[in-house]
């Protein structure tokens, strides 16, 4: 089931707006060091020519001292994956041309700002956890595919350093360099059938909607050790919410202002009183 767009953009700001004006505690010291917020597509601004999954948005949660970064990979026509949500340039780029039908070459020719892999990953892979979203795609060469993930990601060990996200669990079910730990699945309207799915397959976590994603979704994956997030935060009583929970990540499109907050309080907390 998907919502039409107005209808879910009209949706999510109601709720979006129930939780910012819902008073929370303040978590203590301990749950505001433990939070990891993680910065959905970087730090961008496209009204001042930052755009989405640039290396200018990851330089930007990088930072603001963000714990994570989370980001899209889709493949050239010539077996390039590079860093770009959407299947074409027009949204973000106002420009024509789909990834599939062009070679690396071609697209950074046309298209400078679009990232390799590689380039993301050596940038940062000792400042950021990547969370790196396999969009849903035709993969005409599975294993050689593979095996150029297994070089993009040779230097960094899966779980600490990164993890595998997807909306489609079919495409995790292509990927064979990694163990299925280093998955997470991300749902929408059909998270119950998710973890159920997550819990069968092993995977190492879920990841949903705030409201969504109750006490017993939360309860229910802990006992199996496996790791929870949630998105899309934007309010400082909504992101108190999810420390509170214990949510182990919190995606969102405003991390670097609510990271800004976090570490305003864990500062004030330290300053001895007179």
């Amino acid at each position: 089931m998907k919502l039409p767009t107005s209808v879910e953009k009209s949706l999510l700001y109601g709720i979006d707006l129930f939780f910012k004006i819902r008073p929370q505690p303040v978590p203590g010291n301990d749950r505001l060091r433990q939070c990891k917020l993680i910065s959905h597509r970087g730090e961008h601004d496209a009204y001042h020519g930052i755009y989405e999954n640039t290396l200018a948005a990851f330089d930007r949660a990088v930072e603001r001292r963000v714990w994570g970064i989370e980001f899209d990979v889709r493949w050239t026509r010539d077996l390039h994956p590079v860093v770009i949500h959407d299947p074409d340039l027009n949204r973000v780029f106002d420009l024509e041309g789909k990834i599939c039908e062009m070679t690396r070459a071609e697209l950074k020719a046309r298209c400078p700002a679009v990232p390799s892999l590689t380039a993301v990953i050596e940038r940062y892979r000792r400042k950021l956890h990547l969370m790196v979203e396999i969009k849903a795609e035709t993969y005409p060469d599975g294993q050689r595919q593979n095996d150029i993930l297994t070089d993009c990601f040779s230097l960094l060990k899966a779980q600490r350093d990164y993890h595998l996200i997807s909306l489609e669990p079919r495409m995790l079910e292509l990927i064979n360099f990694i163990a299925p730990s280093a998955f997470i699945a991300i749902s929408t309207l059909n998270l119950s059938l998710l973890s159920e799915l997550v819990i069968r397959k092993d995977y190492g976590g879920i990841a949903g909607h705030y409201l969504l994603v109750d006490r017993a979704v939360l309860e229910k994956h802990r006992r199996r050790g496996q790791k929870v997030g949630t998105g899309y935060p934007r309010s400082k009583n909504c992101l108190f919410r999810e420390i509170n929970r214990g949510v182990d990540w919190v995606f969102s499109n405003n991390a670097g202002r609510l990271q800004e907050i976090v570490n305003k309080l864990i500062a004030e907390k330290e300053v001895p009183c007179a």
